[in-house]
């Protein structure tokens, strides 16, 4: 469903239907009525394509082209709306908001305070960051004509399904968005291929995993992904690896793909598997989103469905050492809880308590889950430690466990107003530096004088390793540190939905400084790209490893000329983004 009427880029509000200056993107004047001729074009550029050129692609996609505009503008100047403003003020950080606008991202970063609804009426509202145009995609149709316009009038491209992006992938100053949020088809079917036979799901671009789950429930199956129920099954999270709660069963979401369809840059129509494109399928399987094809589907392995155990617990601060004795105990259990296949465990602390969220073990109940812990409680009781709350627990399906442990479907009780980081972290760095880990750790949260409201550490153990997925070395690009590490480790500090550009700026640049104090300790590691920062000057090593080489060649043979990018995607070195927001080829 559309969320605007269908129109284009004019030189009338009249034919616009609301004020195109409001609408466009600021003007910026250094050299931008004359840019370098391997640069995009930007709006404000006398080559940007006119009116009867949208025109045409609008006509070429059956009227599914839409025009980009700011959540806020309703905020500002003419088109201010107090109770349509009000409205966007109470829920502009929820992933709602974003997931179903065909422009606007989530992360405040990349809104980079371009138009708030908390400023002032007159103050100034733009586009920034976010495309000034955006195709509704039902098709690969739609995408083939979509790149061809992009590249015969020299138009960044974007790629956006549901905008969940830490680091900048969907969005781009001045570009036409390819928004596959609407490819919603979703069938099951029995696969069979030289490297696995067994039931599938064949999900378009745009099924989210609150979908994905409880279709799968429907039918007694359960697929592989994340603990966000509004992320997509088959965007920038499988092409970025993909952890979830069912990591320690099944691997990884990459090492459950299947085959991709997609769109090349240069309009091919095609499918990638290990055996036919099998270049492309590794590069899409963990090589990260956004620049080697457009993803149409994903056809990924389902599993039949069972018991699953549950458990959570809390433990409040008790003001002194104890506390973080058992925050490193925990860390020794973790390693116990490795060994056992198909354990996952995600859990958090900030200075008021630590908490198990939740552990999934399918095909356990709850006395197992009790005896799994039963060895880390006689550490708590040995502290004089009480727990706050503890759980154990069994429900007949995957959904059931998740829902019960995840709460608020089926969007969850994710916001998108925090900024985030975080690094791997190998099993070797618990096992002989534990103790020095849980420095860090107590640095960390005793950290002051940040505008936050508030500042957590997560993890996420699942063991991953090819002989507990069943894959080998090459199966897939997902970054080697994945299968030596126990757990991803992040670093999440919350902001005011209200918060100024300098604010953000201030904390990124703290969440930064977080994340470079583990990799003291992980030498080697990496960091899990779909929760990383966009600035991280080892980007290479750190999200894709020894992998980048093969996955330039990729890029490189699908996409020499770069109609597609992505920041620190593989090869987003080769371009250069200008003073003024226009991205050039070097």
């Amino acid at each position: 469903m559309l969320l605007y009427s269908p129109f284009v880029l004019a030189a009338t509000a009249a034919l616009l239907g609301f004020s195109p200056v409001i609408a466009a993107p600021a003007k910026k004047f250094d050299g931008s009525l004359e840019p370098r001729s391997n640069c995009h074009y930007l709006p404000t550029d006398l080559q940007w394509p006119g009116l009867a050129d949208w025109k045409q692609l609008n006509q070429s996609v059956n009227g599914k082209l839409i025009l980009g505009k700011p959540l806020a503008q309703i905020c500002h100047n003419s088109d201010n709306d107090l109770a349509k403003c009000a409205e966007i003020k109470n829920t502009w950080t929820e992933p709602l908001t974003y997931f179903t606008d065909p422009v606007n991202v989530m992360a405040p970063y990349w809104l980079n305070d371009s138009c708030s609804p908390f400023t002032s009426t007159n103050t100034t509202c733009d586009l920034g960051n976010i495309a000034s145009y955006a195709i509704n995609v039902s098709s690969a149709d739609d995408v083939i004509a979509g790149l061809k316009f992009a590249t015969e009038n020299k138009v960044r491209i974007t790629i956006k399904n549901t905008g969940h992006d830490y680091i900048g992938r969907s969005n781009g100053e001045g570009s036409l968005a390819l928004w596959t949020h609407n490819l919603k088809d979703i069938s099951f079917l029995n696969y069979t291929s030289t490297n696995y036979t067994g039931p599938a799901v064949k999900a378009g671009a745009g099924v989210q995993f609150y979908e994905a789950y409880e279709i799968a429930a429907e039918n007694g199956l359960r697929v592989v992904g994340g603990f966000c129920p509004t992320v997509g099954i088959a965007g920038g999270y499988v092409q970025g690896g993909g952890h979830g709660p069912l990591g320690a069963t099944y691997g990884l979401s990459a090492d459950n793909a299947l085959e991709f369809e997609v769109v090349t840059a240069d309009g091919r129509h095609l499918i990638a598997t290990p055996e036919e494109n099998p270049d492309l399928y590794w590069a899409l399987s963990g090589g990260g989103g956004g620049t080697y094809a457009v993803v149409i589907s994903l056809t990924t392995k389902a599993h039949v469905d069972g018991i699953v155990a549950g458990g959570s617990f809390t433990i409040n601060n008790t003001g002194d050492a104890r506390y973080w004795s058992a925050i490193e105990a925990w860390q020794k259990h973790l390693l116990i809880l490795d060994q056992i296949p198909g354990f996952t465990t995600v859990w958090g602390f900030t200075s008021d308590a630590f908490e198990l969220e939740f552990a999934t073990w399918p095909g356990g109940d709850a006395s197992t889950m009790d005896e799994a812990l039963a060895s880390y409680k006689k550490e708590i009781e040995a502290l004089n430690i009480t727990f706050a709350a503890y759980e154990t627990s069994d429900r007949p399906s995957f959904y059931d466990h998740y829902e019960h442990y995840t709460g608020s479907l089926p969007y969850g009780p994710y916001t998108t107003n925090d900024i985030i980081g975080g690094r791997l972290i190998p099993r070797s760095t618990v096992q002989n530096n534990a103790t020095d880990l849980i420095s860090i750790f107590k640095d960390i949260i005793s950290t002051t004088g940040i505008p936050a409201t508030s500042l957590r550490i997560n993890g996420i153990a699942a063991n991953v390793t090819h002989a507990r997925v069943g894959n080998h070395v090459g199966s897939n690009a997902v970054l080697p540190a994945w299968r030596d590490s126990l757990y991803w480790l992040n670093v999440d500090v919350g902001i005011e939905a209200a918060a100024s550009r300098e604010t953000i700026h201030q904390i990124q640049a703290q969440v930064n400084a977080f994340q470079d104090q583990f990799k003291v300790l992980t030498p080697g590691g990496g960091s899990y790209m779909n929760e990383a920062t966009f600035d991280n000057p080892t980007w290479k090593e750190d999200y894709y490893g020894a992998n980048y080489d093969q996955l330039l060649e990729v890029k490189l043979s699908y996409d020499p000329n770069f109609v597609l990018y992505a920041h620190t995607s593989v090869g987003s070195d080769l371009m250069t983004m200008a003073s003024d927001g226009r991205l050039c080829k070097d």
